[in-house]
């Protein structure tokens, strides 16, 4: 998502006080230059953008006349477009099993999983879309025990005090902790309703269904009712930086604010509704029952997933869309990730799954304040370390410190001191064309962490596949979703040329090879504090496909061999 309710709150009231005159704006468009479609994969010497020097590890590549062999590349997401002309030829296909002939051919449990595995899906077809945040079911789940007068909890057992901790965390976020920083619903409603309204009569002024922040800065009418609509919803392009994002995906964008608005007042009231167990069927809290879901991993709205597998995978020079960074990469789609929060139980089957099927890297564009079933997700990371398979997870889009705030999943084991080496945490850089107000190396919304963020890699503004058809399927997502599958890209580059790499040896060449920052960044989160990348991630760097392969070429890769470095973040 490129906006946030943060950020539209300061504008709401400006909508609902009237259509304002056109003079609050000059007119003409921005001499700023945009950035290029795929400004991520550019380096920053030869072209001038801060990429990841892609040209030059294939270049590198070549002189050192390195074979190529194809990596499996895990995607637990949102599902994806398997018909999309720059993802269908880089799907993982199952060999041991016969697509449609409804029998479970390799025996795994997963009758035709052809291309990967859907585990929020029904035997009868049908597929959860929709969920509800985790800490409103977990508020929920154990308000009786602890919702009562006078709770002792010097008396309760390890585990119940553990839960407690937790159903604390999830009350606060959901009934709030008593100061006015909610947003008014009935304003946010009337508010989409004055866009959606704008939109409508701009469409027909304009004559075509679909314009950008940019189309809209050089339009020029003499109809007040127009010109009305164009100042309101210029504003709302300009005031949240989004000049080069379309009618149609902001609205469905604020649409789905307003949606989860919606959802966070109803969970004040009510328990959400269970959507999950009525498709899925399985026993949530059997870890055991875990031959549950479907084989159909488009699903609907695929969109988040098929962005991310393009970014690792869109076929290479085909003279189509864009340029995955991979050219001998199989993605492997593994469905775990609904609109609303994902449940711990499918992410550590869909960890499981990948590493059974072949994956050598595993790209996580999810995350969340609470894991309640975190042990199985850890059981699934190590089974995943033991097993020589890469974890790849963005670092979120709160603009917080995730070396103090909640993220999950993530590598420290519960109630251990373990922390798993096969694991990369990403943040969100930038360009200072990106971002207008904001200009920085940084993305105005990434986590950071000194200790916990490895790498930041590019995640703003970043084009790649979109579902469907013809050329507009296409286009521009933000967020360290985005950053995740460059690094998993990089991650799986690397195995490509050398394939015999361990995790750990893999993660040692993405850190050590990311180019550090020679010049002060904006802190996420704030305006004008500046600071070292290196206060905000392990490595002080982006990532750098070109150097991490070089990286690469000095280790002993030999097979069977062991490396030789130890898990720490130095």
């Amino acid at each position: 998502m490129n906006f946030s309710l943060r950020s539209m709150k300061g504008w709401l009231m400006v909508i609902l006080i009237g259509f304002f005159p056109l003079t609050i704006f000059a007119q003409g468009t921005s001499a700023k230059k945009d950035l290029p479609k795929g400004w991520h994969l550019l380096d920053k010497d030869q072209d001038g953008y801060f990429g990841i020097s892609l040209n030059k590890a294939y270049e590198f590549a070549k002189q050192k006349k390195l074979k190529s062999k194809t990596v499996i590349v895990a995607v637990i997401d949102s599902g994806i477009d398997t018909l999309h002309e720059d993802l269908k030829g880089i799907l993982w296909t199952n060999p041991k099993e016969i697509p449609g002939n409804g029998i479970d051919d390799d025996g795994n449990g997963y009758v035709d999983d052809v291309h990967g595995w859907n585990f929020i899906g029904g035997k009868d077809g049908k597929n959860v879309k929709d969920d509800a945040s985790e800490e409103a079911r977990v508020y929920y789940a154990f308000k009786a025990q602890f919702d009562v007068q006078n709770l002792d909890t010097a008396s309760l057992s390890p585990t119940d005090k553990e839960n407690f901790h937790m159903w604390v965390k999830a009350r606060k976020t959901i009934m709030g902790d008593g100061s006015d920083n909610g947003v008014d619903l009935v304003m946010l409603h009337r508010a989409l309703e004055a866009s959606v309204k704008s939109d409508s009569i701009l469409q027909q002024a304009i004559g075509r269904a679909e314009y950008t922040g940019n189309d809209l800065d050089t339009f020029q009418t003499k109809s007040t009712e127009t010109r009305n609509a164009k100042s309101l919803f210029l504003y709302l392009f300009k005031a949240n930086k989004i000049m080069d994002m379309t009618n149609k995906a902001f609205l469905s964008d604020f649409n789905e604010e307003v949606e989860s608005e919606d959802k966070k007042q109803a969970s004040k009231e009510n328990a959400p509704e269970d959507y999950r167990h009525e498709i899925v069927a399985d026993n949530e809290k059997d870890f055991n029952d875990r031959y549950y879901g479907n084989n159909d991993i488009m699903a609907g709205e695929p969109l988040h997933g098929t962005h991310v597998s393009g970014i690792i995978a869109a076929e290479r020079n085909n003279g189509k869309g864009i340029d995955g960074i991979d050219d001998n990469v199989r993605i492997m789609m593994i469905r775990a990730v609904p609109n609303g929060d994902e449940h711990d139980k499918d992410i550590a089957l869909a960890i499981r799954y990948a590493v059974d099927n072949g994956a050598r890297v595993i790209n996580m564009s999810f995350g969340k304040n609470l894991s309640p079933q975190k042990p199985w997700v850890d059981s699934a990371v190590m089974y995943a370390e033991s097993k020589g398979v890469l974890l790849v997870h963005a670092a979120g889009n709160d603009n917080y410190d995730v070396d103090t705030a909640d993220n999950f999943p993530n590598p420290h084991f519960l109630h251990s001191t373990y922390t798993a080496s096969n694991w990369i945490t990403v943040g969100a850089s930038s360009d200072p064309l990106a971002e207008p107000g904001f200009e920085s190396y940084t993305a105005s919304f990434s986590n950071y962490g000194k200790a916990e963020v490895d790498v930041f890699a590019p995640g703003v503004k970043i084009y790649s596949t979109l579902p469907g058809a013809g050329e507009k399927n296409y286009g521009n997502e933000s967020g360290t979703s985005m950053a995740s599958p460059v690094v998993t890209g990089v991650a799986a580059l690397l195995l490509e040329f050398y394939p015999n790499l361990t995790p750990l040896q893999v993660k040692y060449c993405i850190v050590k090879g990311a180019v550090p920052l020679t010049v002060k960044v904006k802190k996420p989160g704030t305006q004008d504090e500046l600071v070292s990348l290196s206060d905000l991630s392990v490595s002080g760097g982006i990532v750098n496909a070109y150097e991490a392969l070089k990286l690469a070429s000095t280790l002993n890769t030999k097979k069977g061999e062991r490396s030789t470095l130890t898990n720490k973040k130095d």
